[in-house]
C-alpha cells in the first residue's frame, strides 16, 4: 500500500483479554473489529498502546494480527503495531506481521534509552529498508522519552517505504511544522490524538489513529465526512459532542481502562487490563456512562 491510502479514521482498538487475564479473548476481539467495520472506519491498527502491546507476548501479538485479518478479510487495510526498544526486534515484529496478514506496520522510536536524533535516523531507516511493510511512524514522545522533531519527521517521510506519521503530541505546532516540512514528501501525516481531530484535519492532516474510534467508530467518521463535505459548522458541532468522551481517553496513567470499561457498557467485554495497569476508577463510571449516553451508544437509566 501507499501513502494515498492512508487517510481517514484508522481506530487503535484496545486488545481484550479473558476474565482471568491471562490470554486474549479472540471472539470479543472479533466483535470489536466488526463494530468498527461495520461503522465505516477505513482501517485497523493493532498492538498499539490501547492494545496493550508492552503487556502481550511476541506470540500474542502476531496473533491479533492474525485474528484481526481473518475478520475484516481485506476489508481495510490493517496497521499492525511494531515497537520495540531494538531495530532487530521490530524487524522480527514486522516479519511475524506481515504472515498475519498485515498491510502495514506501525511503531514508534525505541523507548527507555535517550537515543540521539542520528541513531532515530537510523533505526527507522534500517526498519523500512528491510523492505517487510511499507512503515507508518509513530511519534509519541510522553510514553517513549525520545520525540522526534518537526525536521526529523520530515526526513522520515523522505524514506523509501515508509508512508506516514501518526502524530501523538500535545503540542499541535509540532505537527503544523511536519506538515510543512514534510509537504514535499506526499506522504500522510494523522494526529494521534483525539481531542486534536477536527484542529488536525483543518491544518492539513488526512486522518485520525483514533482511541474514540474503538468505541463510538460511526460518530468519529461522521466528523471526518463532515470536514470533507466543508461542513465546518457541523463538523464543530460534532467535534465538541466528542470530547466529553475523548476527557476520558487521555486519563494519566493509562487511557487503556476507559476504552475497554466504555465497550464493555456497550456490551463488548473486554476483560480487564493486565498489570501494573489500573482499573478504570469507579467514582469515573457514571460520567462516562453519561458521555456515551449523549453520543446515542447507551439508552438513557430509567428513573426509579
Amino acid at each position: 500500500m501507499g501513502p494515498s491510502e492512508l487517510r481517514g479514521v484508522i481506530p487503535a482498538i484496545p486488545t481484550p483479554f479473558t476474565a482471568d487475564g491471562r490470554a486474549v479473548d479472540e471472539d470479543a476481539l472479533r466483535r470489536i473489529v466488526r463494530h468498527v467495520v461495520d461503522n465505516g472506519v477505513h482501517g485497523i491498527m493493532t498492538t498499539g498502546g490501547t492494545g496493550e502491546f508492552v503487556h502481550l507476548s511476541r506470540d500474542e501479538r502476531r496473533r491479533v494480527a492474525e485474528v484481526v485479518a481473518e475478520e475484516t478479510a481485506g476489508a481495510v487495510p490493517i496497521y499492525a503495531g511494531t515497537a520495540a526498544c531494538a531495530t532487530w526486534e521490530a524487524i522480527a515484529l514486522m516479519e511475524d506481521a506481515a504472515a498475519a496478514g498485515a498491510d502495514a506496520a506501525i511503531l514508534t522510536p525505541p523507548f527507555y534509552f535517550g537515543i540521539p536524533d542520528d541513531m532515530l535516523h537510523r533505526h527507522f531507516a534500517d526498519v523500512a529498508a528491510a523492505g517487510v511493510l511499507p512503515v507508518v511512524v509513530y511519534n509519541n514522545p510522553l510514553y517513549t522519552g525520545n520525540p522526534l522533531s518537526p525536521a526529523l519527521i520530515a526526513e522520515l517521510m523522505g524514506l523509501d517505504n515508509v508512508i506516514g506519521l501518526k502524530q501523538s503530541s500535545s503540542d499541535l505546532g509540532q505537527l503544523v511544522e511536519a506538515l510543512r516540512l514534510a509537504e514535499p514528501t506526499g506522504r500522510s501525516l494523522c494526529t494521534g490524538i483525539d481531542s486534536q481531530f477536527l484542529a488536525a484535519l483543518a491544518i492539513g492532516a488526512t486522518g485520525i489513529y483514533s482511541t474514540a474510534a474503538a468505541i463510538v467508530p460511526a460518530q468519529i467518521v461522521r466528523l471526518y465526512d463532515l470536514h470533507l463535505a466543508g461542513d465546518h459548522a457541523g463538523a464543530l458541532e460534532q467535534h465538541r459532542a466528542l470530547q466529553a468522551l475523548n476527557i476520558f481517553l487521555e486519563y494519566d496513567p493509562g487511557y487503556v481502562s476507559p476504552a475497554k470499561e466504555a465497550l464493555t457498557m456497550m456490551g463488548m467485554d473486554c476483560g480487564p487490563v493486565r498489570r501494573p495497569l489500573p482499573d478504570f476508577p469507579a467514582s469515573e463510571r457514571e460520567a462516562l456512562r453519561e458521555a456515551l449516553t449523549a453520543l446515542g451508544v447507551l439508552e438513557p437509566r430509567v428513573a426509579a
